[in-house]
């Protein structure tokens, strides 16, 4: 799942973007309300961390703009904490969430999980294909006997996004765009191989090749 975080403090968007990283997830980072603007517009994000208070660009201004656009990325705003008024103007703006500044790490990820749950085709609490099960919080496929393998952080983000958009057809340009951040060099033939690991692991018949056009994960084989 790819994110994008737009926040103009260096510190703390370098440290929300370290950290959701380490939870699996691409992760691209903007400091200002252009250039977050742009990339919101044009890049395919699942969720977007947005605060309010931005140079060259208002956060609500660009919330406002990817809404009249038809944009309907899941937005997560940040505000001042005592900034009830700011509240009410981005959910009035579109925005699907909000969180008060200082804020624990550990309620953003949950806020961004419950995001991107209702947002996706899978609604289900947790991710699960047959006898496996993904444990999102240690990134690790466990069955039903609680024996577990260790994913990759490609495999795992790849999977996961599978397991949230099952039985849909997707290309392998559009897999590499969720699965890496802007900076990293989006090779679609590198999908090819982490499909088979994940065949590997699941079954052949879990992720079916439709030629010319991606592949299929199954819910059901």
């Amino acid at each position: 799942m790819r994110l994008l975080i737009v926040e103009d403090d260096d510190a703390l968007g370098q440290g929300l973007r370290s950290h959701l990283a380490s939870q699996g997830y691409a992760v691209d980072l903007a400091t200002n309300g252009i250039d977050g603007g742009h990339l919101g517009a044009t890049e395919p994000y699942d969720a977007v961390v947005l605060d309010l208070g931005l140079p060259g660009k208002p956060g609500l201004a660009v919330l406002r703009d990817w809404r009249a656009a038809g944009n309907r990325v899941p937005v997560l705003v940040l505000t001042a904490r005592d900034g009830w008024a700011e509240r009410v103007e981005g959910l009035q703006a579109g925005a699907d969430d909000y969180l008060g500044k200082p804020f624990h790490m550990e309620e953003l990820v949950a806020r961004i999980q419950a995001l991107l749950r209702r947002a996706a085709p899978a609604q289900a609490p947790q991710l699960q294909v047959g006898k496996w099960r993904l444990d999102e919080g240690r990134q690790r496929l466990v069955d039903a006997d609680g024996h577990e393998q260790t994913l990759t952080a490609t495999e795992f983000r790849l999977l996961r996004y599978f397991m949230r958009h099952p039985d849909v057809v997707h290309s392998k340009s559009h897999l590499a765009e969720h699965v890496y951040d802007f900076d990293a060099e989006r090779d679609s033939n590198v999908i090819e191989v982490y499909v088979c690991r994940l065949r590997i692991l699941l079954g052949n018949a879990r992720i079916e090749t439709r030629r010319g056009q991606g592949y299929l994960f199954r819910s059901q084989v």
